[in-house]
């Protein structure tokens, strides 16, 4: 596998989380002047609206014309995501951010890649080692501390549990993107970006949350552009590559980037709870970022269709075309032969085999 093939989809989870890191925060600001419900639907009406114009203004790049279409075998999934994670996360999220500490909010969406690792485990079979195991441990006992009321009265507090709740339920919108993630991620983002906004457009209109300024309005769907629209597209590209475990893993330094501008941002005092929390938060992603996997596997033979370039061990088949683009890579429906080997490897589209 070339170098390329193991450091790209790195630095595309590292632009993702970092467009997405500052959400949070900006949210919170913007929530002073927006409902949560209306809030919501901003931010991905902007990633549904902004992400169309952007492949209007490129649709004469062949750049974005060698991506595998959607077909209805994708259409449960893009659902199930657009239910979960479109929906309804964003709009438990709008509510808990109100009254939740902005610093202590970004943080504990890092519980989202904890919720996405235990349900690809599970659920999904995705291959998981004791080294990712470990440090999905330590960033639930970081959340459990972040999470625990110190008001005087046992438990947690509702906001912080409201985040945790949204982050499971993108945990969830994570597996189901997972197993479409072969296909256009602008595609698969418009479509969810559009669907969730204009559910939550209805939503507010029917229950009477009032509308903001046009100025904020645009400030909202340029903010849902960004770190729900662009962010989102790098993150389904990254995940081909590393599986929904590992993608949302390398995901979790969006949260630290969301706490610390949150201390600009609000000049939060940070309690006992943060300051003991946070280390367990960076030890658990970095145990993730340095795991390795290494076997002997076997590949049967099947077909499918995805965006590929004819440079790994896994592209090797025959293609007559004299108008591919520069780089090499198109989509089209091919053929996997049987084949055994052994090299390094994440489960991505090729890798998804039982442990």
């Amino acid at each position: 596998m070339n170098d390329r093939t193991n450091v790209f989809p790195i630095v595309q989870v590292i632009a993702a989380a970092t467009l997405f890191g500052v959400s949070a925060p900006i949210t919170k600001l913007l929530l002073g002047e927006i409902a949560p419900v209306p809030m919501a639907a901003l931010l991905y009406l902007g990633s549904g609206i902004g992400l169309f114009l952007w492949r209007y203004l490129q649709k004469a790049d062949q750049r974005y014309s060698n991506e595998a279409k959607i077909v209805n075998s994708d259409m449960p999934w893009i659902i199930g995501a657009i239910l979960a994670g479109g929906i309804a996360a964003p709009i438990v999220l709008m509510f808990s951010l109100k009254n939740a500490s902005a610093s202590t909010a970004s943080l504990l969406l890092n519980f989202e890649g904890v919720a996405t690792t235990i349900i690809a485990g599970f659920v999904f079979k995705e291959n998981i080692g004791k080294r990712i195991w470990s440090a999905v441990l330590l960033i639930t006992i970081a959340s459990i501390l972040l999470s625990w009321d110190t008001s005087g009265q046992w438990g947690f507090s509702l906001s912080s549990l409201g985040v945790l709740a949204a982050c499971v339920l993108w945990g969830i919108d994570n597996n189901f993107t997972r197993n479409v993630s072969a296909k256009d991620p602008l595609s698969i983002v418009t479509i969810k970006g559009l669907s969730s906004g204009a559910f939550s457009l209805v939503l507010a209109l029917i229950i009477g949350q009032p509308f903001p300024h046009l100025f904020y309005v645009v400030g909202a769907m340029i903010l849902g552009c960004l770190s729900y629209g662009f962010s989102i597209v790098l993150f389904i590209r990254a995940m081909r590559e590393l599986g929904s475990a590992r993608t949302s893993a390398l995901f979790g330094i969006a949260p630290f980037l969301g706490a610390i501008l949150s201390v600009f941002l609000f000049r939060e005092t940070q309690g006992i709870q943060f300051i003991i929390s946070l280390p367990f938060m960076i030890f658990g992603a970095v145990l993730m970022l340095k795991e390795g996997h290494i076997h002997l596997h076997r590949h049967t033979e099947y077909e499918h269709e995805h965006r590929h370039c004819h440079d790994d061990l896994h592209h090797a088949h025959f293609y007559q075309n004299d108008k591919l683009p520069k780089n090499g890579c198109h989509s089209h429906i091919h053929q996997h032969e049987t084949i055994e080997h052994r090299h390094p490897h994440t489960p991505d589209i090729h890798h998804r085999h039982i442990h």
